[in-house]
């Protein structure tokens, strides 16, 4: 004989508690008192009783599920398929490659963690989606049709699909916005730090000849800078060069490349510092700077931005611009639920604030004062 499923009633009857505050224990635990949660829950695990989000989905329109699309920075398309389900190999070999890496992208993994954390905290589910290749567009099509809107990271999502995505869920971009669109943006002061940043290098360390290696020409924090770059620059009274002297993908993988091909055409003689738009480019430039024989900081040297911690363990440590990359993602999706709760407010900018972190790289040490 079938037992009978439980409801949302049994655990109210059962926990002397209204339907409300089951849906609050569920919704937002936090919300309700902690005597009253642990009693709720107790009754939740002797019933049994499971929630059902399809139920409560027709009942709010809501999936109490909210999405993440990030760009791929990976290597996905190199991986052999056909060692899935081939047996667990087991290989013994020497490791003479120092920089052996899966191209994975830090900056990316903290603000996602912010984003579970936040979601985490008001009761909703969070679902991660990575478009690539032919499939991307109904990857993106899929993801906005099953949450109640979207954090995205600048150059994830076609700009067409996603404004079109944007008359049906709320969207919030976690990068600085663009001249006209109409979305909320979560962002840190990137023009700001790249100034301190470069000043720092042109008044402590003296150092004139400076070139600014960009990320994705389409990357808007990318571009907002390298404008900081060239506003030091020109203060300084220094020239200011039109474009970077080179780009790379934001990946160290990306980065080892960049730093090959500047090493090759020679284009670093008579350059006594680069500025990277991120970090995961210069950690990448560094390794091939150190390959190559060339001393940083004493020959050139290196910065970077995000502030990870990939930069706080490299030789020499990394100078950088800190981000709050968690705070990004946490501050995303509480815009987010501003924007379901209060659909009809006129889009926002936050900009949170950076900490410029003096390190080896630039000439400084750990023990000096900024």
């Amino acid at each position: 004989m079938v037992e009978k499923t439980p409801t949302v009633y049994d655990v109210a009857e059962m926990a002397g508690v209204s339907i409300a505050t089951v849906s609050r224990y569920f919704r937002n635990p936090d919300a309700v008192r902690e005597s009253t949660r642990e009693r709720v829950g107790q009754v939740v695990r002797d019933l049994g009783y499971v929630p059902s989000g399809s139920a409560r989905g027709l009942a709010a329109r809501r999936t109490g599920t909210v999405g993440v699309c990030f760009p791929s920075f990976d290597d996905v398309d190199r991986i052999d398929a056909r060692r899935l389900g081939a047996g667990p190999p087991v290989r013994v070999r020497v490791d003479t490659d120092a920089h052996q890496d899966t191209g994975s992208d830090l900056y990316i993994a903290e603000v996602v963690r912010g984003t579970e954390i936040e979601a985490w905290r008001h009761g909703f589910a969070v679902m991660i989606a990575v478009p690539r290749g032919a499939a991307a567009h109904n990857v993106v099509e899929g993801l906005a049709g099953r949450v109640d809107g979207l954090v995205t990271l600048a150059r994830a999502i076609d700009p067409d699909q996603l404004a079109h995505i944007s008359r049906r869920i709320p969207v919030v971009m976690v990068a600085g916005p663009r001249d006209g669109d109409v979305y909320d943006h979560v962002t840190a002061n990137n023009h700001g730090g790249m100034v301190a940043l470069t000043d720092h290098l042109i008044t402590e360390h003296r150092l004139t000849r400076l070139e600014f290696v960009g990320g994705p020409e389409d990357s808007p924090d990318a571009q907002v800078r390298f404008e900081g770059f060239t506003e030091a620059m020109l203060l300084a009274g220094l020239g200011v060069p039109e474009r970077p002297i080179a780009r790379s993908d934001f990946t160290r993988v990306g980065g080892r490349e960049t730093g090959r091909l500047l090493l090759a055409e020679r284009r670093l003689e008579g350059i006594d510092g680069l500025v990277c738009a991120n970090d995961q480019s210069a950690l990448g430039i560094l390794d091939e700077l150190t390959a190559a024989g060339v001393r940083v900081p004493q020959d050139l040297a290196v910065t970077g931005f995000d502030g990870i911690e990939a930069s706080n363990v490299s030789t020499p440590r990394l100078s950088t611009v800190r981000q709050p990359m968690v705070e990004l993602g946490r501050l995303a999706v509480a815009q987010l639920l501003r924007r379901l709760a209060e659909p009809m407010t006129e889009p926002s900018t936050r900009v949170l604030g950076v900490e410029v972190l003096l390190r080896d790289s630039c000439g400084a040490h750990a023990t000096s004062t900024p």
